[in-house]
């Protein structure tokens, strides 16, 4: 399963990428801004979007509505990771076509879960 991280933090994205390392099936690249996603996603065409809220040229709300007029990536799954996680935030982030809201520090079990929910069963 390729991811594509869009993580301008640079611990958050190591952190991220170690845990999933130790994880069989995924194959992670990650991006720092809206920008460098765009390029990656045109690339690569990751099948799943993991993005953070507050980048340093856009938001994540924002970057997705980009990133869905890519073709193939329109009903790619994308989730939502950020420190703010009031109950408002989640609920734009839900309406904005996220399936899930990852709030930081992200628990690596729950990313897990929601990433096997995607895999065909074997």
């Amino acid at each position: 399963m390729r991811l594509l991280y869009v993580e301008d933090n640079r611990i958050n994205a190591l952190l991220f990428e170690e845990a999933l390392k130790l994880q069989p099936g995924f194959e992670l690249r990650v991006a720092e801004d809206g920008a460098q996603a765009m390029q990656l996603a045109r690339e690569w065409m990751p099948q799943v979007l993991v993005l953070d809220s507050h980048l340093p040229d856009t938001d994540g709300t924002a970057l997705l509505k980009s990133l869905r007029t890519v073709p193939g990536l329109a009903e790619v799954p994308a989730f939502m990771c950020s420190a703010d996680a009031l109950p408002e935030d989640i609920r734009e982030a839900l309406a904005a076509g996220f399936r899930a809201y990852w709030s930081k520090p992200i628990s690596i079990a729950a990313v897990l879960a929601d990433l096997r929910a995607l895999q065909p069963p074997a």
